[in-house]
């Protein structure tokens, strides 16, 4: 058995400081890096960046609405050409800053409000596979299983990768429990390394209203910003390697392109 361990990062701006993204890169494989948009100024980015590569750890393109103010977690009606510009910007920024480490950038995982929109949104999905196949047609996309941007990023050509979230509630339809609503975010390591554990192993975890469902992923994702999230990530890590459960980039596949080929690090 094999996942990836991801986890959102570089959110910090100026002097707010959110997150100890120092102490996650020493536990996740990937780290899905703000653009600018909805967090991060170039300094965070840059020493993400630099961390992430002296890690070992493969940096996603963490592309979003722009949104600072409410940190890309609400829904914008950008039009489609507007938004396929905007992700294509981001992606651009970002990359400046990987091709100073040596690296590239390994993959996109979009944020927030974006990432949700895409589940259901046909333009604006369609919008946000268009930016990644002009920036880099072999770049891989992570998303939501059974997304409408997962089928599109397919149609197109593009590799695709399913996400679970460790620390997220679920529907009975295999999304997102809404944020305003109570029980959205999960807090006890122990419970989410055992859920975790069983996503991994592809058996089912339960929904929020007790229902059981599948959740199939390559990578499970602990956000950054969440209360605890180094206990969280370190749980999971320990608990998944403790039943054999290999940790690695999921763009380390052998028959992707350019693979990244690091070896995946161990928890602090």
């Amino acid at each position: 058995m094999r996942i990836d361990l991801n986890s959102d990062l570089g959110e910090s701006f100026g002097r707010w400081e959110l997150g100890d993204d120092q102490a996650l890169l020493s536990i996740v494989t990937s780290a899905n890096v703000a653009c600018g948009f909805h967090a991060g100024d170039p300094s965070v980015l840059r020493r993400t960046t630099a961390e992430a590569a002296a890690r070992g750890v493969a940096v996603g393109g963490h592309v979003a609405y722009r949104d600072l103010a409410g940190f890309g977690r609400r829904f914008v009606d950008v039009p489609p050409a507007e938004l396929t510009d905007e992700v294509l910007y981001q992606l651009g920024a970002l990359s400046a800053f990987t091709a100073l480490t040596g690296d590239r950038i390994r993959y996109v995982k979009p944020h927030g409000a974006l990432y949700n929109a895409i589940v259901h949104h046909e333009d604006q999905a369609a919008a946000v596979v268009e930016a990644v196949r002009a920036f880099d047609p072999d770049l891989p996309v992570l998303g939501l299983p059974g997304s409408r941007f997962l089928e599109k990023a397919e149609k197109a050509g593009l590799r695709t990768y399913r996400e679970a979230f460790a620390d997220r509630a679920y529907t009975p339809q295999g999304t997102l429990v809404s944020r305003r609503e109570p029980g959205s975010v999960l807090h006890d390591p122990e419970a989410i390394a055992a859920r975790c554990l069983r996503i991994a192993r592809g058996e089912p975890i339960e929904a929020v209203d007790g229902t059981e469902i599948l959740v199939e992923a390559d990578s499970l994702c602990v956000h950054g910003d969440s209360p605890g999230a180094v206990d969280i990530a370190r749980a999971v890590a320990d608990l998944l390697r403790a039943q054999g459960v290999t940790i690695a980039p999921f763009t380390a596949d052998p028959s992707a392109p350019d693979s990244f080929t690091t070896a995946p690090s161990t928890s602090a």
